[in-house]
């Protein structure tokens, strides 16, 4: 993927302007939306389909929007800073990417500047919010369902790899979804007559060391939690995932772009653009609290047919029939 060059827009609010609606506020200067990232940039896809959402909403970034952002680079100890440094810049608007984890901070850091969140978890268990038709305060996102869907995967995966018993997990130590995630998945995994061996990962030489585990314990098929730093490092799992021959299914289909096995899941860049879309409402003087918190309608199958053929897998045709598409 092609890096993107990182830009920053710094707007500088009068103290008078603080206590303005947001929708005066633009009036007076070019409002900012403060983007707070869990992952490493560059993010272009994601960050493309929130600026997308913004222009259906009327709002072109440099005419009368400025974007600012925040990347805490895999090190989420670093977000309650960040988070901290948009608030003092007075954003109008924060955005969250990659999990849970940024919106906590973002949380901690202010309860007037609203907040929208993009997460696979769910936000009600998880505090973020009071219900998903009334999120109450400042908050307000996309819900993926990608924890959810985890007993989903499994089915797909066992069906590409039948003879599969052993059945790793790849997920990130920091990420609050293992909690929700291994309960689920144990059990469906039980049900189907399987074992699940966990490897940790949030580092390079994590994946490294998490791989060799796992050929270890001979696990025989692979599934990647859904999480920021880990779709970060794509490139290094889809290759160490090929390198030890483990059939993977993953979450989103940028894995499957980059040579991995099968992904399943909602539409990441629908669910950005979404995002972008609420900004929007708000900076025209939506409250977040009025906002229900949606969830994906549609979810995309993704299946990479060379990488089967390489691992000596035959996809079945009934599989093949109902992704919506097939990498050749």
């Amino acid at each position: 993927m092609p890096s993107m060059r990182r830009r920053e827009f710094v707007t500088v609010l009068g103290g008078a302007a603080v206590a303005l609606p947001i929708a005066a506020r633009a009036q007076q200067s070019m409002p900012v939306i403060g983007i707070l990232a869990a992952p490493a940039p560059p993010y272009a896809e994601n960050v493309s389909a929130i600026r997308r959402g913004l222009n259906e909403a009327g709002f072109d970034e440099g005419r009368n929007v400025a974007i600012e952002f925040r990347w805490a680079e895999g090190q989420l100890d670093r977000l309650p800073a960040l988070a901290a440094d948009l608030v003092r810049r007075q954003v109008a608007v924060i955005i969250t990417v990659g999990g849970s984890a940024p919106v906590a901070a973002a949380q901690n850091a202010t309860i007037t500047i609203p907040i929208i969140f993009r997460m696979g978890d769910d936000p009600v268990r998880l505090g973020s919010a009071k219900s998903f038709n009334g999120p109450g305060g400042n908050i307000t996102g996309i819900s993926l369902l990608s924890v959810a869907l985890a007993a989903k995967r499994l089915e797909v995966l066992r069906e590409l790899v039948p003879a599969a018993k052993i059945i790793g997990l790849l997920t990130n130590p920091a990420n609050s979804n293992v909690a929700a995630v291994l309960p689920d998945l144990r059990a469906a995994a039980h049900a189907l007559g399987l074992d699940v061996v966990v490897g940790y990962a949030n580092t390079q030489s994590d994946v490294e060391v998490a791989f060799d585990n796992f050929a270890r314990h001979r696990v025989q098929a692979l599934l990647v939690d859904p999480d920021p730093v880990l779709l970060s490092r794509r490139q290094q799992i889809t290759a160490v995932a090929a390198r030890h021959s483990v059939p993977a299914m993953y979450v989103s289909r940028l894995y499957v772009e980059e040579g991995g096995l099968v992904s399943y899941g909602a539409s990441v860049s629908d669910g950005y653009r979404e995002v972008g879309a609420y900004a929007g409402r708000i900076l025209k003087g939506a409250s977040p609290a009025d906002l229900p918190v949606t969830q994906p309608t549609k979810f995309e199958l993704v299946i990479n047919l060379k990488t089967a053929k390489t691992l000596g897998l035959t996809v079945p045709l009934t599989l093949q029939a109902s992704a919506d598409e097939v990498i050749e």
